[in-house]
C-alpha cells in the first residue's frame, strides 16, 4: 500500500517586508538603474522569435493579392487556373471568405478591417484575396497569376488647401475638431508683429523593421494566435467580436515585436486574413505582408497643410494664436490627423482659436504614427513662433519663456508637472545657444553655410485601465503577469525593475510574462501609455501582494499566493490636469551652398518626462525619435501619382530614410520633473523624441541660409532653387 503524500509545508520568502527588516539593508533601487534588457541576449543571438517565425505541424502560407485600381468593384476573381497550381490550398475573396460582423474596436470603429466582404474596391493597393499554399513559393507564385477583373471608377487622390470638399469633422467624446477663444481676427488687427504663413509636410510611413505577421491555428477547441502587434489583448478582442466568438476560446500572443510606432496598435489585415484562412482549412496559416504590400494595408501620416497665424503686442506676448490644419482621410474609415493640437497645450493668447479639417480622398486609410498629431503639427507651431522671434527682434528661448502658459491654453487645468523652461535652459548651457550670432547668414566655412535652431516638444502622457497579476512562488521568487506587448522599447526589463522596487526585492527575483492576452486586458504599448499605465497596475498589485503576505507571516504556499489588480477605478481617479512630457531640440546644419545638402551637425534633447524608470532605454527611445525627426526634416516623402492612385516609391528603395551617414552626434537627456499627482511619477518617452526635431532643424536651416524652409522635407534641390 502507497503512504499518502506528505503535505508540503510553506515556504517562507525571505524579503518584501512592509519595512525593511532590522538590521537588513534593503535593496538598491531598480527603478532608475540602467538595466540591460532581459531579451536582449535572445535577440542579438537570433533566439527571439517573432510572430513571422512561429511555426506549427502541418503550416500552410497565405500571400495577399492587392487591387490594382484607385477605385471601383470587382467584377471577377479567376481562382480556378490557381487552384490547378502545385500545393495550392485555396483562394479566399469576397464570394467565398467568412462573413464577419461590424468591429467598434477599443480605439474607435475599425470598418477598415472588413476585407473580403464585397466588391468594392476603395483604393489602390487593397487587399482582394488570399492565395494560401502549402509553401510561401507555392502561394506567392499564385498570387502573381491570379487574374481579378475590375470595372474602373473615377478616382482622385489629390492633397491641396482650398478644395471645395474640405470639411470638419465631428468632436469624439476625447477631442475637439475646433476650438475657440476671444476674436482673433481683432486680436491679429492689434498685434505689433503678425505672422501669416502656411507649412506643409508629406505623406509619410512608418515600416517598422519586422514586418506585420500573424500566424493562426484551432487547437484544443481555442483559436491561438501569435501577431506582430503592440495589443494582443485588444486583438483577442475583436477577433472574437468579428468572427461572433466567445473572447475566452481566443488567445492573442506577441512573444516579441519588432517595431510598431502606432502601425500595429489597432488590428490589421494579416491577421485577419490568417484565422480566415485557418478556420476555412482547418489547419494552421501563416500571413506575411512583405515590404511594399506595408505601404498600402497598415496605415501612414496623412500629409498636411497648416496656416499658422501669430500675433504678438511689443513685447512679444501672444495675443493672437491661430491654427489651422488640414488634412485627409479615406473614405473607409476617418482618421484625424491632429495636428492643431499642439497650440492647445503649449501656448496661450486672449484670441486662441484651433481648428482641424479634412478630405476624403481614395487613398488607404492613415493611421498613427510615432507622435501622431504632434510631429506634424509642431514643425508648423514651432517654425512659425522662430518666425515671430525674428520679428520680434527677440531670441528664440526668449520668445518661448515669455509665453509659457500657467495653466492648459484650452483646458484651463493645471499641470501636473510642467518644466519645460527647465529643459531650454539646461539645453541653452549645454549646446552653447548664449554664443549663437542671431543674424542669419552670416557663419560660414569655406562652401558651407553654418546654422543653429531650437523648437519645443510636448506629448500627452495618459494612462488607460489595465490589469496584473502577480504571484509570490514558493522559492522565494515572484512572477508578474500582463498582457502588455515589448515592441522594441524594453518593456519587460521596465516592468520588472518596477515590480522589484515594489516589493522590495532585487529584480533578479523577478520574473516577467507579457503579451498573452489571457492575463487580461492591458492598454497596448502605445501613445506613450504603456509603461505609466503598466505601472499603475504593478503599484497595486504589489500592495496588495505584500498584505496578503503579511497576513500570512510571509508563509508561501507550494502553489504561490497570486493576487490580481485592475487599475480602472485609479485611472478614473488621477483627476483633471493637464498630463505632458516636454522637451527642447537644438540643432546645429551645415549647408552646401553648390549642392543644397543640408547636413545635421549635431542635436541635442533636453526632456521633461516625469519619472525615468531605465536610463539606458530611456535615452534609446528619446535618441530614436531624434533621429526619426531627422529623417523628416530633410529624408521621408511619400509620391502618390495622380493617374493611377499608387505610391511611385512605395518600397524603401525608394521611401527615403535618414541611413547611418547622416546621423550625427545625438544627445539625449532630461531634467527632474516630478509629477507629485501620479503614484507612479512617470510619463512617456517614447514619442515626445520625434516632436520638435523637424522645426529644430528648419530653423537652423534659415539661420545658416537666410531662408524659410516651410514644405518638407528640405531637399537639396529646394534648398539650391531657394538661393
Amino acid at each position: 500500500m502507497t503512504a499518502p503524500p506528505v503535505p508540503a509545508s510553506p515556504v517562507p520568502v525571505q524579503a518584501v517586508p512592509a519595512s525593511p527588516v532590522a538590521g537588513a539593508a534593503a535593496p538598491a533601487p531598480a527603478v532608475g538603474a540602467p538595466l540591460t534588457r532581459l531579451e536582449g541576449r535572445e535577440k542579438v543571438t537570433g533566439a527571439a522569435r517573432y510572430a513571422g517565425d512561429v511555426a506549427h505541424a502541418g503550416l500552410a502560407h497565405g500571400w495577399v493579392v492587392r487591387s490594382t485600381v484607385a477605385r471601383g468593384r470587382i467584377v471577377a476573381v479567376e481562382s480556378a487556373p490557381v487552384l490547378a497550381m502545385p500545393g495550392v490550398l485555396a483562394v479566399l475573396h469576397h464570394g467565398n471568405a467568412p462573413r464577419m460582423r461590424e468591429l467598434v474596436a477599443a480605439f474607435g470603429p475599425e470598418p477598415l478591417i472588413q476585407i473580403l466582404q464585397n466588391d468594392r474596391v476603395p483604393h489602390q493597393g487593397w487587399p482582394v484575396a488570399l492565395v494560401v499554399a502549402e509553401t510561401l513559393e507555392q502561394a506567392r507564385a499564385g498570387a502573381g497569376a491570379l487574374a481579378v477583373r475590375y470595372e474602373r471608377e473615377p478616382h482622385d487622390v489629390s492633397f491641396h488647401a482650398g478644395r471645395p470638399d474640405v470639411y470638419t469633422p465631428a468632436d469624439s467624446p476625447s477631442w475637439a475638431a475646433e476650438t475657440e477663444k476671444g476674436d482673433i481676427e481683432a486680436g491679429l488687427a492689434a498685434a505689433r508683429y503678425v505672422v501669416d504663413e502656411e507649412y506643409t509636410t508629406p505623406e509619410e510611413h512608418h515600416n517598422a523593421m519586422e514586418p506585420h505577421a500573424a500566424v493562426a491555428r484551432w487547437a484544443d477547441g481555442r483559436l491561438d494566435v501569435v501577431d506582430s502587434t503592440q495589443g494582443p489583448y485588444n486583438i483577442a478582442q475583436d477577433l472574437a467580436t468579428l468572427f461572433g466568438l466567445d473572447p475566452a476560446v481566443v488567445r492573442v500572443r506577441a512573444e516579441h515585436v519588432g517595431g510598431g510606432f502606432g502601425s500595429k496598435g489597432t488590428i490589421r489585415p494579416p491577421v485577419v486574413l490568417a484565422v480566415m484562412a485557418a478556420t476555412v482549412l482547418d489547419r494552421p496559416v501563416r500571413v506575411v505582408l512583405t515590404r511594399r504590400q506595408m505601404f498600402t494595408t497598415v496605415g501612414y501620416r496623412s500629409p498636411t497643410v497648416q496656416r499658422v497665424r501669430l500675433g504678438a503686442d511689443a513685447d512679444g506676448r501672444l495675443r493672437a494664436f491661430d491654427h489651422q490644419a488640414l488634412c485627409l482621410t479615406s473614405t473607409v474609415h476617418e482618421f484625424i490627423e491632429q495636428s492643431a493640437g499642439v497650440g492647445r497645450v503649449m501656448y496661450d493668447a486672449d484670441a486662441h482659436r484651433t481648428v482641424h479639417r479634412a478630405v476624403r480622398l481614395d487613398v488607404p486609410t492613415p493611421r498613427w504614427m510615432r507622435g501622431p498629431g504632434e510631429a506634424p503639427g509642431a514643425f508648423a507651431v514651432e517654425c512659425a513662433m522662430d518666425e515671430l522671434a525674428e520679428r520680434c527682434g527677440l531670441d528664440p528661448v526668449e520668445l518661448r519663456v515669455r509665453n509659457e502658459p500657467a495653466v492648459g491654453p484650452v483646458s484651463g487645468l493645471p499641470f501636473s508637472s510642467r518644466n519645460l523652461l527647465a529643459c531650454y535652459r539646461e539645453g541653452a548651457r549645454r549646446f552653447g545657444w548664449a554664443d549663437r550670432d542671431p543674424r542669419p547668414g552670416v557663419r560660414r566655412e569655406g562652401h558651407l553655410l553654418i546654422g543653429t535652431g531650437t523648437a519645443a516638444a510636448t506629448f500627452p502622457a495618459g494612462a488607460a485601465p489595465s490589469t496584473a497579476s502577480m504571484t509570490a512562488d514558493a522559492d522565494g521568487t515572484f512572477t508578474v503577469r500582463m498582457a502588455a506587448a515589448d515592441i522594441g522599447t524594453g518593456a519587460r526589463t521596465a516592468l520588472a525593475q518596477l515590480t522589484a522596487d515594489a516589493l522590495g526585492v532585487t529584480p533578479d527575483r523577478v520574473r516577467v510574462r507579457i503579451a498573452d492576452s489571457d492575463f487580461g486586458q492591458a492598454m497596448i504599448a502605445g501613445g506613450s501609455m504603456g509603461t505609466r499605465s503598466w505601472a499603475l497596475a504593478i503599484h497595486l498589485a504589489a500592495a496588495d501582494l505584500r498584505e496578503r503576505l503579511a497576513a500570512a507571516g510571509g508563509a508561501v504556499p507550494p502553489e504561490g499566493i497570486t493576487v490580481r489588480t485592475d487599475t480602472a477605478a485609479a485611472v478614473a481617479a488621477l483627476g483633471q490636469r493637464e498630463r505632458h512630457a516636454f522637451g527642447a531640440q537644438f540643432a546645429e546644419v551645415a549647408v552646401d551652398v553648390a549642392t543644397g545638402e543640408v547636413r545635421v551637425r549635431r542635436l541635442l534633447g533636453i526632456f521633461a518626462a516625469g519619472r525615468i524608470v531605465n536610463p539606458l532605454t530611456a535615452r534609446s527611445q528619446l535618441i530614436g525619435g531624434m533621429i526619426w525627426g531627422l529623417s523628416m526634416a530633410l529624408h521621408e516623402e511619400a509620391v502618390r501619382d495622380a493617374a493611377s492612385g499608387a505610391l511611385v516609391n512605395g518600397d524603401l528603395a525608394g521611401y527615403h530614410v535618414a541611413a547611418g551617414a547622416d546621423v550625427p552626434l545625438v544627445e539625449a537627456d532630461w531634467v527632474d520633473d516630478p509629477d507629485t499627482h501620479d503614484p507612479t511619477g512617470i510619463k512617456g518617452i517614447g514619442e515626445i523624441g520625434i516632436v520638435g526635431g523637424a522645426a529644430a532643424i528648419a530653423n537652423a536651416v534659415w539661420h545658416a541660409t537666410g531662408v524659410r524652409h516651410r514644405a518638407l522635407p528640405i531637399r537639396p534641390d529646394r534648398v539650391v532653387r531657394s538661393f
